[in-house]
């Protein structure tokens, strides 16, 4: 099946999501729009328009009543989902890199850049607590002096933030206290992309270090690793089947002397167990910044550097696609 392409931004997608249904496919890049698109056709639902900086990130609840952008222009948004309405404003010292909504849709957590003589702090906020909201005041603010954190997910049952930092290591947060909990370090080089199995049980990072790792999310013990030639951008589980895809390429300033082929801008698929790349799809004309699957295992998108989301769908039992092994 034709690859369903979507059209709605002019620079490099950052970040992409579905909601849990998957019937909607947020998706956000570096020229300030945050678009919403209705995933089986690819028609674009609308977008949620207020920032003024480059959006890093997006999430949305359980449910699907809220949005959740971080963006360069120093701030972190919330959105009703329906209406696009802006119900909440948090300003920052520095960018937003990452943010998420746990489990109930009551806490959201964020991180912010170390540049500019700030220092990265990951910050937590009770939607609860009307005050916190206003006052931009959060229920806690913990320093990450070290190392800033380039991409964080909850972990099972909100207890905790599995984070990725620029140095390789990831940390586990507690949500409550928010002490380090648990700290790894498998990656030699900055962690990209963090993002859970469908029931949370395990994280995948992928990280400049040419690999995507595979950990059990409340232990971080190491499971799996997928090992390629170019820099991990992303990396995500099926939610169906033994197998992760992983996006990736040349880092984006070599791009302009590099033909595609060269470059390694295909999705790779790997079977989860056994460690082997079985399949690429081609596509994007530049690397591939983040990927994800459909909820219901049956199409995955992914989002590049050309500024174009991809959808493709197949049958995961067969892998009917353009193969290239």
């Amino acid at each position: 099946m034709k690859p369903i392409l979507l059209q709605g931004h002019e620079r490099s997608i950052t970040q992409i999501k579905y909601n849990r249904e998957g019937d909607l496919l947020f998706s956000v890049a570096k020229d300030t729009v945050v678009n919403v698109w209705y995933s089986v056709n690819g028609e674009r639902l609308g977008t949620y328009s207020g920032h003024t900086g480059a959006v890093w990130c997006v999430d949305v609840d359980w449910d699907t009543k809220s949005v959740l952008t971080g963006s360069a222009d120093n701030t972190c948004r919330l959105w009703d989902c329906e209406t696009g309405k802006m119900l909440g404003q948090l300003k920052t010292s520095s960018a937003v890199r990452t943010c998420g909504f746990d489990f109930s849709g009551n806490i959201i957590m964020f991180s912010t850049d170390k540049q500019m003589g700030y220092q990265c702090y990951l910050n937590f906020f009770d939607l609860r607590d009307p005050s916190q909201m206003e006052d931009n005041n959060p229920y806690m603010k913990v320093p990450c002096s070290e190392s800033k954190i380039t991409s964080a997910v909850w972990g099972p049952l909100g207890e905790f933030i599995v984070a990725g930092h620029e140095n390789g290591e990831i940390n586990q947060f507690s949500a409550k206290s928010g002490e380090i909990m648990k700290k790894v370090k498998e990656h030699t080089k900055q962690i990209n992309d963090i993002q859970s199995s469908i029931d949370l049980t395990m994280v995948i990072t992928a990280s400049k270090d040419n690999s995507a790792k595979l950990f059990d999310s409340t232990t971080l013990d190491h499971i799996k690793t997928f090992k390629t030639e170019r820099p991990v951008n992303s990396a995500a589980i099926s939610p169906i089947m033994d197998h992760v895809v992983m996006g990736g390429g040349q880092e984006a300033m070599e791009v302009t002397t590099t033909s595609t082929r060269i470059g390694k801008f295909e999705a790779r698929f790997f079977h989860a167990a056994f460690e082997e790349e079985f399949g690429r799809v081609k596509g994007h004309f530049g690397p591939i910044n983040c990927v994800a699957f459909h909820p219901d295992g049956k199409s995955y998108s992914s989002g590049g550097e050309d500024g174009y989301v991809r959808i493709h769908y197949f049958d995961p039992q067969y892998f009917e696609f353009e193969f290239e092994v």
